[in-house]
């Protein structure tokens, strides 16, 4: 059974827009966001993929990926589970690998990877809890966990697991902040 059955792919996709006008300034309307924010159509076109995947028809899968990734920059493999609520801001050059979970309310910048070493088979990209931020051009690789509400700063080479509630920075990233109870 996929993850996403039971969940509403209209529901999914109204949260996902109202998270948007709540974060983001520059957004005037929910129709703005709808028709002109590039991570709304990645996010819907891999929910589509995803389902296509699940049900095994991996080439419609990967197809309507590639469509999503040359129409909007943002490539999420259809494997890759993804949460609710997911923002990924001025998504050009966002890869998200094929075991990547990325849980609720998780918020991307431009040229975040979140991608695997080459060592491991099966599970081999990151899982972000829920609340995670990357920064611009930060790398997750491998089979890490971000914990829960984690930052990530621009251009972090993440290669390690980072507790719930960190601050991770530099190349390779290390532990710098860790938020109070």
């Amino acid at each position: 059974m996929s993850e996403y059955e039971g969940r509403s792919f209209f529901k999914d996709a109204a949260y996902n827009i109202k998270r948007t006008m709540e974060l983001d300034p520059a957004a005037h309307s929910k129709w703005e966001v709808f028709w002109l924010y590039p991570h709304i159509k990645a996010i819907g076109l891999h929910r589509i993929a995803r389902w296509l995947w699940d049900h095994h028809r991996t080439f419609l899968a990967r197809f309507v990926s590639n469509v999503a990734r040359k129409w909007t920059g943002i490539e999420i493999h259809p494997g890759a589970t993804i949460g609710r609520g997911l923002i990924i801001d001025h998504g050009m050059g966002v890869v998200i690998g094929e075991t990547a979970i990325v849980g609720n309310d998780c918020h991307l910048y431009h040229g975040v990877t979140l991608g695997g070493t080459g060592k491991q088979h099966k599970k081999r990209h990151p899982t972000l809890k829920d609340g995670v931020y990357v920064g611009s051009g930060a790398k997750c690789l491998g089979n890490i966990v971000l914990g829960n509400h984690c930052k990530i700063g621009a251009n972090a080479v993440v290669l390690i697991d980072v507790p719930d509630g960190c601050t991770a920075v530099g190349m390779p990233a290390r532990i710098i902040e860790r938020k109070q109870k």
